[in-house]
């Protein structure tokens, strides 16, 4: 069966796969608005709300019915500057928007999490991301998906350097270890919020790549 969603929630639309997704939402013909917090401005667009500001300050001041909700927010312990304050964007942010999106309404939340989230990892970032999926499967979603890509691939407003010296031997790698084209992603997020299928799904970078092929 297939949903066509009218009203979406997207948190993280000015990050590297947030602005494609955003692309992409804006113009399909099915979805009068999209509801899309953030610290900077986006450019304006007739099916556009964007509140801008601190998302401890107006997330709980959203409003409006939405059908569905996806959330592309992350960081990097880099960018981030300490384990708590990577926390705080990854996994405290992360559940606090979808709990305030299923309050609105939303009955199917899609989440990026990352290739290896388990909460047992012994590395902290995989360990965070796992943290992070349990947590959201706590809530009692009728339907969650999460998506798991590979190394992010393509042009982001601040470069990550790690990301830059690894993306070409990144394309090289087979199976779901494979770099992905955010993109590619994009497009796969949006195939798979058609889908209705009520309870958790998760989904790997290969099949990620399969389902956002042009």
């Amino acid at each position: 069966m297939y949903l066509t969603p009218q009203h979406v929630l997207l948190a993280g639309a000015t990050g590297l796969t947030g602005e494609h997704l955003l692309d992409r939402l804006l113009n399909e013909p099915t979805i009068s608005r999209v509801l899309a917090p953030t610290r900077r401005p986006l450019a304006e667009h007739p099916h556009l709300e964007n509140p801008v500001g601190d998302p401890a300050v107006f997330l709980p001041q959203l409003a409006g019915r939405v059908d569905i909700a996806f959330c592309c927010l992350g960081t990097t312990l880099k960018q981030a500057g300490s384990e708590s304050a990577f926390r705080a964007v990854d996994l405290d942010m992360v559940v606090a928007f979808s709990k305030r999106a299923r309050e609105m309404g939303a009955r199917h939340l899609l989440v990026v999490s990352a290739l290896g989230a388990d909460p047992k990892s012994s590395i902290f970032y995989n360990r965070v991301k796992g943290e992070m999926e349990q947590a959201l499967k706590d809530q009692d979603w009728p339907q969650l998906t999460i998506v798991r890509p590979s190394l992010l691939l393509g042009e982001r407003m601040e470069p990550r350097l790690s990301e830059q010296l690894a993306s070409p031997f990144a394309k090289l790698i087979p199976g779901k270890y494979r770099g992905i084209e955010a993109c590619t992603l994009a497009r796969a997020l949006w195939r798979l919020a058609l889908e209705e299928e009520d309870g958790v799904r998760v989904v790997e970078s290969d099949e990620l790549r399969r389902l956002g092929k042009k």
